[in-house]
């Protein structure tokens, strides 16, 4: 439909004059994730203006693309345009996405320079939110502060940064400071409470916001609820009640899958994680990249090494490439359990062979089964990808000393000290060099 409305617009001779209506293409294509088309039709204007910029910024920025909305701005501003408060609204939610704290702070700046929207409840969020994502609590809090309002939506962004950096008592605390105010949690602080809950075990605030949740018929309304809670209970332990929230839910989505398997599998019960997979294929739910992951993982601690290889090749079945992640779980099953040529045959074909965690799972599988041979030539290839990993010196020198070879475990000691002193001396000299310089 867009772009038939482009072709009419064209054909109507109104592309070359009317900024209006090009200016209204690079919205739609922007926020249709066209970008490619919509900074097209951007380059072909005839005048851009805040607006038109504002658009496409806000299409990069609605797609995860904030290294190019910042570009985009920058290149505005050599034309002598200011930003407007939108412009900047979007700029902080793309430095919000990329940790870019310098370019939030600039634009900062800029609004209070500037006294750009004071009352401007958006521009107040996004900066909350960007400190807050950056996890500059103190700075988030100081202007949380001064806004006017607070409502629901600031309250949620400095909750959502406290979760993100795993400050779940903090998060919590804000909880209760908002109930106790006059901003009224919605779906989606009671999500992000019932992570900070899950992360910390607060089983009984947990409940306690169950109960609210149930209270207000949210549960009905929003399913990412249902998945909030199976992984609260899941994480603070209580499997029984985590399974009989899940059985309840009206809709069983990835997350919802997800949490629960991750539950099984994180408190050691693989069986119950395997048999939910199972149940999940059997009534027709496709299965996430996450979902595959913990049942890799299962399988590792199940010795079931032919199974894992069974979910491992039917990944692409669901329209799945398997990750790095995903090779190195198979990798770390296979040579747990023995397999080494099937171990050796992945590290060898996955996208990045010189992935270290793979090759340090099968340097610990060498290890567990006490071959040695592998294991040295599994070291040698570890060691030229990292001088100093303290793991595979470890492995190694244990193997020999486990095998009666004094010598040689000393050899593998006096490597690993050579590595960590070439490693110091070099950063001594890049040290020496910079203050010589300065």
């Amino acid at each position: 439909m867009g772009r038939e409305l482009h072709c009419k617009i064209i054909k109507h001779g109104l592309y070359d004059r009317n900024t209006v209506l090009c200016t209204a293409l690079v919205d739609m294509y922007a926020k249709c994730g066209a970008l490619g088309k919509a900074q097209q039709v951007f380059d072909e204007l005839l005048v851009q203006d805040v607006v038109s910029w504002t658009a496409l910024i806000s299409g990069y920025c609605q797609h995860q693309h904030g290294e190019k909305a910042l570009a985009c701005l920058h290149k505005m501003q050599q034309t002598d345009l200011l930003p407007n408060a939108m412009t900047l609204a979007c700029i902080l939610k793309a430095c919000s996405s990329i940790g870019s704290v310098n370019d939030g702070r600039i634009a900062h700046a800029d609004i209070i320079k500037r006294g750009i929207g004071r009352n401007d409840n958006a521009l107040g969020v996004a900066l909350v939110d960007m400190y807050a994502k950056c996890g500059l609590f103190s700075e988030a809090k100081h202007v949380f502060d001064k806004l006017a309002v607070q409502d629901s939506s600031m309250w949620n962004a400095i909750i959502t940064g406290y979760c993100q950096y795993g400050h779940g008592h903090e998060a919590v605390d804000c909880y209760e400071f908002m109930r106790h105010g006059a901003a009224k949690p919605d779906e989606v602080t009671y999500a992000c409470i019932l992570k900070a809950c899950g992360s910390i075990g607060a089983l009984d605030k947990g409940q306690e916001i169950h109960f609210e949740i149930m209270r207000e018929r949210w549960l009905e309304k929003f399913s990412m609820l249902g998945s909030a809670l199976v992984d609260m209970y899941a994480k603070c332990g209580a499997l029984v009640k985590a399974q009989k929230v899940f059985d309840k839910l009206a809709i069983k989505d990835a997350a919802a899958w997800t949490a629960l398997i991750a539950g099984y599998f994180q408190r050691g019960y693989g069986g119950e994680a395997l048999a939910s997979f199972e149940q999940m294929l059997h009534e027709g739910h496709t299965p996430d990249e996450a979902i595959f992951s913990y049942v890799l993982k299962t399988c590792s601690i199940l010795a079931a090494p032919e199974k894992g290889q069974q979910y491992f090749e039917v990944m692409t079945c669901y329209g799945i490439i398997p990750t790095l992640e995903h090779h190195t779980c198979i990798i770390d099953l296979f040579s747990r359990w023995g397999q080494f040529a099937k171990a050796f045959e992945v590290v060898t074909q996955m996208p990045s062979s010189d992935h270290l965690p793979a090759w340090l799972s099968l340097l610990a599988g060498c290890k567990r089964w006490g071959n040695l041979q592998a294991a040295r030539f599994v070291f040698d290839h570890v060691v030229q990808l990292d001088t100093k990993s303290a793991v595979a010196y470890l492995h190694m020198s244990s193997m020999y000393v486990d095998a009666g070879m004094q010598e040689e475990a000393e050899k593998i000691e006096a490597m690993r000290k050579e590595k960590m002193y070439l490693g110091g001396q070099c950063i001594t000299r890049s040290l020496e060099s910079n203050v010589l310089l300065g």
